[in-house]
């Protein structure tokens, strides 16, 4: 009994109906917000104006503004209010003043952006132009708390909120920004951000209509019915399904960027060269370095391209050049640098190889205690390790009678039980050690004891 008031009591805190405003009352509100004629009309070109000089001046607080004063909510509540009631002749109404007001918008930003001297694309407008389904999220979330909102006795200050969420002054003007520079990416992908936030808010006015019971204002026999919702259905697939494609590239170019950003600070200095201009494009996976120094020799590049392979970068994507160097003049495409500049440039390249040798004689002084280290790391995984010790050392080789010496390579032996260790766990072990110690060689030995 006890459990069953608790839960009739949790119901009641959700039950909407409590505070429903008379069902009449709701569909002259609705009627009366679909009207785009005088005021209505008048509103409508000052806020798409005014959100026009926000997307030129990059201003947010102007844009939030306009969204504020924008009247374009009426017929899409309309059009999902009528849909839930069946009321056929309200939902022409609701489309064709939505049609209408959608026209006018375009055409009062095209003429705005037209007669304005600025015309960059700043992030305001550019964030318009790439709907995902996140943006579908959003419309439907706030079309539900917009058409909750307006069912209500309790209004508050939510119709305000939910106009700013939705955000759909800022498509319609970037769409004639687009317009009126003549660029069709953002006339279609504004259009298209528009689209999704005028569908699901209507379908979400639908879904809140039909939950509460709102009367049935003409009769539909059957067919048309499923008609009806057959061609609904079919409106919001086709509205949805490429902002989920979006919205996958969107996430994907964000862990490129991710990747690319920490493969740039990983080669930021390499052998006497450094990092002097870096570009990432998410969007074709392509990344350009260009470096000053020394030089950039086969051997340094590989090692570049290592790293990138490392980052999860498509070497093949990648573009590695030289900046002021001798194959820089050579190329003719600088022709004349001055003493001062050469100067300059090789100091960089002293600075940058004193501190890569400076981190040598750091990385020498720390070999005693990095045996220590890799014990500590390794014994709770293998206890049956007892001793680590570190070095680095040298490989010759005798290549047409001459000896050659390879670069330094760590060398790890680990003292343990004979036959307590699988070579599987061996091979593990030899596998974290280049990941630990981040070299691409290391040899690795296992000293096994009685």
């Amino acid at each position: 009994m006890i459990m069953e008031k608790q839960v009739r009591k949790l119901i009641s805190i959700f039950n909407l109906h409590s505070e429903l405003e008379d069902y009449e009352t709701i569909h002259n509100e609705i009627e009366k917000g679909i009207q785009f004629k005088g005021t209505n009309l008048w509103i409508l070109m000052f806020a798409i104006v005014v959100a026009s000089v926000g997307l030129n001046m990059n201003s947010t607080a102007v844009i939030i503004g306009a969204m504020l004063i924008s009247p374009l909510m009426g017929p899409i509540n309309g059009m999902g209010y009528s849909l839930a009631t069946y009321d056929f002749y309200l939902f022409r109404r609701s489309l064709k003043n939505l049609v209408y007001a959608v026209g006018v918008s375009l055409l009062t930003s095209a003429l705005y952006f037209l007669l304005s001297p600025l015309n960059e694309a700043h992030s305001e407008l550019l964030a318009r132009t790439s709907p995902t389904i996140y943006d579908v999220l959003i419309a439907l979330f706030g079309g539900l708390a917009g058409i909750v909102a307006i069912s209500s006795k309790l209004k508050g200050n939510v119709i305000p909120g939910v106009a700013i969420a939705t955000a759909l002054m800022p498509p319609i003007c970037t769409a004639g920004y687009g317009l009126a520079t003549l660029q069709f990416n953002f006339f279609f992908g504004a259009l298209y951000l528009f689209t999704i936030n005028t569908v699901f808010i209507a379908f979400a006015a639908l879904l809140v209509c039909q939950y509460l019971k709102f009367p049935i204002r003409s009769i539909v026999d059957p067919d048309r019915k499923k008609r009806v919702n057959q061609a609904l259905s079919a409106v919001m697939l086709i509205t949805a399904i490429p902002s989920v494609y979006f919205g996958y590239q969107l996430v994907q170019n964000e862990k490129f960027s991710q990747h690319a950003e920490n493969f740039i600070s990983q080669v930021s200095v390499v052998e006497g060269n450094y990092l002097q201009k870096s570009s990432v494009t998410p969007s074709n996976k392509h990344v350009d370095l260009v470096y000053s120094g020394y030089g950039l020799s086969t051997k340094i590049i590989d090692s570049i391209k290592m790293v990138a392979f490392l980052n999860k970068i498509d070497t093949a994507k990648l573009r590695i050049s030289q900046g002021f160097d001798a194959s820089f003049v050579q190329e003719n495409t600088r022709r004349y640098q001055s003493e001062t500049e050469l100067l300059s440039n090789r100091l960089n390249a002293v600075t940058f190889a004193l501190k890569q040798a400076e981190a040598r004689v750091d990385s020498i002084r720390n070999i005693p205690s990095l045996g220590k280290r890799l014990l500590s790391e390794i014994e709770p995984l293998y206890p049956q390790i007892s001793g680590c010790s570190y070095t680095e050392t040298f490989s010759y080789s005798l290549q047409k009678d001459t000896i050659r010496r390879s670069e330094r390579i760590p060398l790890v032996v680990f003292t343990l039980p004979r036959n307590t260790l699988r070579a599987a766990d061996k091979k593990k072990i030899a596998e974290w050690l280049k990941s630990r110690l981040e070299e691409a060689e290391v040899l690795t030995y296992f000293d096994e004891v009685q």
